[in-house]
């Protein structure tokens, strides 16, 4: 299927604002007419009742049969000058009076008639009828003429401020052609350059400002994805030196089978830690996707926390290190992650502990809705400008150690946070008086 041509938005106001006027200029046109016509008809209708108590009045003041031609005498007079009125006068025996032969009512080309009784007890002819008509040739022929004056003035007007907003219109996107125009000039190797909205309407303001936060988070990707590029280049380098060192010594030499094993087996190691960096790529990947967690309500996060502190036991041991878990909650959450990120957590914090001190894994409400499962230590001091860094991939607070060392990559705070964000939580991490708070929230119930 043929995808749709896109709408010309200049076009499309041009044409909306052209039938708008058109809409506009003729219920305007068509009110002046509607007000002129009830106006005039308005008019005639007085003018009718005028005559007609004009002509009731004098008909009345007849009371002999004598008075008829003196009444005729002043009909005569009234209507002197008046081509547009005609009257017709009979009595009640059908004889005609006055304004009128044997073949009937006179008819006007365009008339007003009004037929009424006269009924006086002094009339000799009582009750006389009388016919009233008025000719509105000359105001149809008024309205007609105003009528066309109006559609030309209406199709005019339309046709002329069509005109003019259309290049209202062409001159208002005009700074929208600029923007484009400068978002054509960007590439990769200046994302650093921003749309400029100086000269942009007030309109556009919010538009620039928020492509040139879209530009600000994808230079920071950019420069994420070179750094997270040389961070895996390097971390591989290591290992893979290795692997391919002993792997040409292993065939240069005459070393008997003991030898080979051992080489074989510092190579497996080596494959161990490639395989783990992977797998945790991998993962990053899959939340960096949106991957969300499948949750399912856990009773007991304490609970969960005592089986992560079982498998680090040993570590814990050796570091002369004791673990405390403080606080419970019932949260919904996918807890082989939940028990991955504490983990992470708990061998950061054996990591850097002090020899002798306790470990403490504090679950407790954080905000309405939320649980933050945190591991607090006590050992050197974290400075500020490293916090907000901390889960960072690759990132390490100590840049002179070693890469690799005791398989530590710089991953695992990137995969706790990796982990608050598929349950849609968050992370924090606070240090201060030689105490170093670092966790993450999950919500109560799915979102």
């Amino acid at each position: 299927m043929k995808p749709a041509a896109p709408r010309s938005l200049r076009r499309w106001l041009s044409r909306g604002l052209a039938l708008l006027t058109l809409v506009g200029l003729g219920l305007v046109c068509a009110a002046v007419y509607v007000a002129t016509h009830l106006s005039l008809a308005s008019r005639q209708a007085v003018s009718l009742e005028q005559h007609r108590q004009v002509i009731e009045h004098l008909v009345e003041e007849i009371t002999t049969p004598d008075d008829l031609a003196i009444l005729r005498h002043k009909l005569d007079d009234f209507f002197a000058g008046r081509s547009d009125l005609r009257l017709r006068l009979r009595s009640a025996s059908g004889q005609w009076v006055y304004g009128a032969d044997d073949r009937g009512l006179l008819m006007l080309a365009n008339e007003k008639r009004v037929v009424f009784d006269i009924a006086s007890p002094t009339h000799p002819f009582a009750p006389m009828q009388a016919e009233l008509a008025l000719d509105v040739a000359s105001d149809d022929q008024l309205l007609r003429g105003l009528a066309w004056t109006l559609a030309a003035c209406a199709l005019t007007g339309t046709i002329a401020i069509s005109l003019g907003g259309a290049w209202l219109v062409r001159r208002a996107l005009e700074p929208v052609n600029e923007l484009a125009q400068q978002a054509m000039r960007l590439v990769p190797e200046r994302l650093a350059e921003r749309l400029d909205g100086a000269a942009q309407a007030e309109e556009v303001q919010p538009l620039v400002q928020q492509f040139n936060a879209v530009l600000e988070r994808l230079q920071g990707a950019y420069i994420q994805l070179e750094g997270f590029n040389a961070d895996v280049a390097h971390e591989l380098r290591t290992p893979l030196t290795t692997l391919i060192g002993q792997t040409e010594l292993a065939l240069k030499g005459k070393g008997d089978a003991a030898e080979l094993r051992d080489i074989m087996g510092s190579n497996l190691e080596e494959l161990h830690r490639l395989s783990s960096l992977v797998h945790d790529m991998l993962f990053l990947s899959n939340a960096d996707r949106g991957v969300k967690a499948r949750t399912r309500t856990i009773s007991s996060l304490a609970a969960l926390a005592r089986e992560v502190a079982e498998y680090h036991e040993a570590p814990l041991l050796e570091a002369r290190l004791t673990i405390g878990i403080i606080g419970d909650a019932v949260a919904c959450v996918d807890s082989r992650l939940v028990r991955q990120a504490l983990s992470n957590l708990l061998s950061n914090a054996t990591r850097y502990a002090q020899p002798g001190t306790t470990i403490e894994v504090d679950i407790h409400e954080a905000a309405p809705g939320e649980v933050a499962l945190s591991v607090t230590n006590t050992g050197p001091e974290i400075a500020e400008e490293h916090l907000s860094r901390l889960f960072d991939r690759f990132y390490r607070v100590d840049a002179a150690r070693k890469h690799g060392e005791d398989n530590n990559y710089g991953l695992g705070l990137a995969i706790v946070a990796a982990i608050a964000r598929m349950h849609g939580g968050r992370t924090f991490a606070r240090s201060s008086q030689g105490m170093t708070t670092i966790g993450f929230s999950v919500p109560y119930s799915d979102r």
